[in-house]
């Protein structure tokens, strides 16, 4: 699988498609809304994942200092373009160039589907060695428990799964990597404004780490 080049070769046109969805998703904006509220003057919040940098800036008009990362050097290209005083770098969320306890927050939309489901928990702990102890992680994902194969995207050569979980499955996950589930959403699709799979949404925080007597 080549996650990052097949962005690389779909950049482009994802870009065109994804970069004013939130225009169409009030479920979405209202979500961002609450979280840029919890986390505004904390910290930097890192959007992982970050694609053509459309959430990034939302959080950013909101007041949150925000910086996005994203595995396909292509898609940090655009999102540079797009969103000149916002910083992007490439990198890869299982393994992030940041010190430990760096970020007030994290957002992670459509990013851990591309981890398979061995790997999640890791790239989980690796979000909470970044958090800062109060920090939170909002991640939304595609619900269900398939994996999609595409070796064709928008008629371009790809070689990339898209790994579907459940709420359940994921919130497991969460807690095998030191999180507590603090809120959990799931809605259905809007028509004719992205796939038709089911959306699922958790907003968690970093467990306390246990004491030396524990």
């Amino acid at each position: 699988m080549d996650v990052s080049g097949s962005y690389d070769t779909v950049a482009g046109e994802y870009a065109a498609r994804i970069v004013d969805e939130l225009r169409h998703k009030p479920f979405d904006r209202d979500l961002l809304d609450r979280f840029a509220a919890r986390v505004a003057g904390r910290g930097t919040v890192a959007d992982v994942g970050c694609g053509p940098g459309h959430v990034a800036r939302y959080l950013a008009e909101r007041g949150v200092s925000v910086t996005g990362i994203d595995l396909s050097p292509g898609m940090v290209d655009v999102a540079r373009r797009l969103n000149p005083g916002i910083e992007f770098q490439s990198g890869d969320l299982r393994s992030i160039d940041a010190p430990d306890g760096a970020w007030a927050g994290i957002v992670a939309f459509y990013s851990l589907i591309h981890i398979p489901r061995a790997g999640v928990v890791d790239a989980l702990r690796e979000f909470r060695r970044v958090l800062q102890p109060d920090g939170l992680v909002l991640i939304a994902f595609h619900g269900g428990d398939e994996v999609r194969h595409l070796d064709e995207w928008w008629e371009q050569p790809v070689d990339v799964d898209f790994v579907f979980f459940t709420a359940d499955e994921m919130a497991r996950y969460l807690a095998g990597a030191g999180f507590e589930l603090l809120e959990r959403y799931e809605r259905p699709p809007y028509p004719e404004v992205e796939a038709e799979t089911s959306r699922v949404y958790l907003l968690s925080a970093p467990l306390p780490a246990p004491s030396a007597s524990e």
